[in-house]
C-alpha cells in the first residue's frame, strides 16, 4: 500500500497465534532464558505461579504476522497488476507494554491500528505512518501493545 491508502482509524487483524508450552520454552531457551519461561516447575514457584511466554516472544509474533500480512497483500496486489508501496525503516517504537502474562493454551489475536499519516518533510516521496500494534487474548483482554512508526512510500 502507498501512504495515501492509509487513514487514521484503519484497523487490521493480522492473525492469531496459539501459544504452547513447547513454543514458549523453545523461544525463551534461545532468547530469554528466565526460569518462569523455560522451567515449568520453577515457574510454579515464581510470582507468576506457572509458565509464561517471554514478552519478546509475544512481540516477535506480532512482527512475524505483520510481515506475513504485508507479503500476502503484496502478492494479491501483484496478481491484480497493482503496485505496492515500499516500506522504509522504522524510526522506532514507544510505550511497549505487556499488561497480562501469556500462558500455554492462550490464543492471541494480533492487530494494528493507524493513528496518523503524514508526509515526510525531509524525505521526498515518503511519509510516516504512526500506528498502534496490539494483541488480545481469547477473553478479548488486551495483553500487549506499543506505538510504532514506519516510513511508507508515497505516490507523489
Amino acid at each position: 500500500m502507498f501512504l495515501e491508502e492509509f487513514h487514521p482509524g484503519d484497523r487490521v487483524i493480522l492473525g492469531n497465534y496459539h501459544f504452547t508450552a513447547e513454543d514458549i520454552i523453545t523461544f525463551a531457551s534461545a532468547h530469554d532464558p528466565q526460569p518462569f519461561h523455560i522451567d515449568p516447575e520453577a515457574a510454579k514457584r515464581s510470582h507468576f505461579k506457572g509458565l509464561i511466554a517471554s514478552g519478546w516472544h509475544t512481540a516477535a509474533i506480532w512482527m512475524r504476522l505483520n510481515v506475513e500480512y504485508m507479503q500476502e497483500l503484496a502478492a494479491m496486489r501483484a496478481a491484480k497488476g497493482e503496485a505496492m508501496g515500499r516500506l522504509g525503516p522504522s524510526p522506532g517504537f514507544t510505550n511497549m507494554r505487556w499488561t497480562k502474562p501469556v500462558r500455554p493454551g492462550d490464543v492471541l489475536t494480533y492487530g494494528v491500528e493507524v493513528l496518523e499519516v503524514r508526509r515526510s518533510e525531509r524525505r521526498p516521496g515518503w511519509g510516516i505512518l504512526h500506528h498502534r500494534g496490539f494483541a488480545t487474548n481469547q477473553d478479548n483482554e488486551e495483553i500487549f501493545s506499543f506505538f510504532g512508526k514506519v516510513f511508507v512510500e508515497s505516490r507523489g
